[in-house]
């Protein structure tokens, strides 16, 4: 994570909007990191002004960007993020997410399942 080896314009910069109190703070990250690790580096470094929406812990972390639950193993390179500009998410805590392949409507018809992801 964050590590200062890599250039500015190698990081991926993510400016994560608490939902509870509606601040937000800027991160930065490598397109290496998952959305695990930021969750365990956002709750290592918990914002002093979030302080009193502070969970218990980094597992309950959920990240959201475009619309979609982010799900932990995924890598900020996978999402395509462009390096060196602020990409915004949102950082909710919840205990589970709903399945990565769950579409909904959408998949009612399908019965072939995919593991890849179409972002648009």
């Amino acid at each position: 994570m964050s590590s200062n080896s890599t250039k500015k314009n190698d990081k991926i910069i993510l400016r994560l909007i608490h939902p509870m109190n509606g601040n937000s703070k800027e991160f930065t990250f490598t397109p290496n990191d998952s959305a695990s690790d930021v969750a365990q580096f956002v709750f290592e470094n918990w914002p002093q002004e979030w302080e009193s929406d502070r969970v218990s812990s980094a597992s309950i972390l959920r990240l959201i960007y475009q619309g979609r639950f982010i799900h932990g193993n995924v890598t900020l390179g996978a999402l395509q993020l462009p390096a060196g500009k602020i990409t915004v998410m949102h950082l909710m805590a919840r205990e589970t997410l709903p399945e990565p392949n769950s579409q909904g409507q959408r998949n009612r018809g399908k019965t072939e399942e995919s593991n890849c992801c179409v972002l648009v």
